[in-house]
């Protein structure tokens, strides 16, 4: 059985208009099963820095703390929905577990790998940093790395800071572009060639091609098609158990931009539950 648990948290968002992102989740539990979800109450408030230098911080570790609670006598798949990137920090510890995995993958489906910290990031926001906190690199965010870098598959990620560029270049990361996923097998082949045993998949929306997808705040061209992620999350999901998953970044500047992008979302709930 799949638990979904919709977490409506703008805080982490470097984005001009992040509290759209608030609205996107809450269309997107409209139209999951009512009895498999749940709607956390994001507060409104921002927060503050708490000293982290991570815009907001107060703010993401309280509702990091209430999905930890809505996980924790869960034994579900579960999957969460935002929301900003920075959800999937919870979601990954509660996968990992206590004591860690070492048989845990996880796959970064982004336009941008999130893998500044404090001191490299331009925004200051958390939801940059979230893929380099899973690995350690953010202890204010995580105290321990979640998974580990050559478990680690980043796929359709073409706007990129100097930091990402050098942690790309000098780590394990496997680095997959949007059009290698026009063959439905390649996602599966790169997980398998990782060794692990289950793998968390990570799914922000500004991945997706805008020519298909405009509910994003960010229209990067030359994304990932629709149906060539959802075929293959379809085959690795086949091959390997996916033992969690984040659907992020769903920010509709209007209701009715928001139904015109719902059904290509719910492809990919399909695809990951």
């Amino acid at each position: 059985m799949t638990r979904f648990v919709v977490v409506p948290q703008w805080q982490g968002s470097p984005a001009p208009r992040a509290m759209l992102l608030r609205d996107g989740a809450e269309a997107i539990a409209g139209d999951l099963p009512r009895g498999a979800t749940i709607v956390l109450d994001v507060p409104l408030e921002a927060g503050d820095a708490q000293g982290t230098g991570i815009h907001r911080m107060s703010a993401v570790r309280r509702i990091a703390a209430a999905v930890e609670d809505a996980l924790a006598s869960s034994s579900d798949r579960v999957v969460l929905v935002g929301g900003d990137c920075s959800i999937t920090l919870p979601g990954v510890a509660h996968v990992a577990g206590d004591d860690g995995a070492d048989d845990l993958a996880v796959v970064w489906i982004d336009a941008h790998p999130d893998l500044n910290d404090a001191e490299s990031s331009p925004s200051g926001a958390l939801a940059g940093m979230t893929l380099r906190a899973l690995l350690g690199g953010v202890p204010d965010a995580a105290p321990r790395a979640l998974v580990a870098p050559e478990r680690v598959v980043v796929v359709g990620a073409r706007e990129r800071d100097p930091a990402e560029e050098v942690e790309l270049a000098t780590s394990p990361l496997r680095d997959l572009p949007a059009d290698a996923l026009a063959d439905p097998g390649a996602l599966a082949r790169e997980v398998a060639a990782t060794g692990a045993s289950r793998v968390y998949v990570h799914i922000d929306l500004d991945a997706l091609d805008p020519a298909e997808f405009t509910g994003s705040s960010w229209a990067i061209p030359f994304g990932v098609r629709v149906a060539d992620l959802v075929a293959s999350l379809q085959r690795l999901k086949a091959s390997v158990p996916i033992a969690g998953a984040t659907i992020a970044g769903f920010a509709p500047p209007s209701p009715d931009a928001a139904v015109d992008d719902l059904g290509a979302i719910l492809r990919l709930v399909g695809a990951v539950a």
